[in-house]
């Protein structure tokens, strides 16, 4: 996961913890769920971003795995 990629989670995590906080704390229950539903977005961009980076790495293997086999064909 980027850096950018991280800050991007983290501050949509923060936005959303601040708004659900002012929607219990005014009592607006819309606000409030708003405020959830960001927190679960950023987790979710959270879980996106180190699925790539898994994803990045099993390729990785696969081509070094794969110039291992080139390279003892030679």
């Amino acid at each position: 996961m980027s850096l950018e990629d991280k800050i991007k989670a983290t501050a949509k995590n923060a936005e959303g913890r601040l708004e659900a906080a002012a929607g219990e704390i005014t009592g607006d229950e819309q606000m409030k769920a708003e405020g959830e539903a960001k927190q679960v977005q950023s987790h979710l961009m959270d879980a996106a971003g180190a699925l790539k980076d898994k994803v990045q790495q099993a390729a990785a293997s696969v081509g070094d795995a794969i110039e291992g086999l080139t390279s003892k064909e030679s």
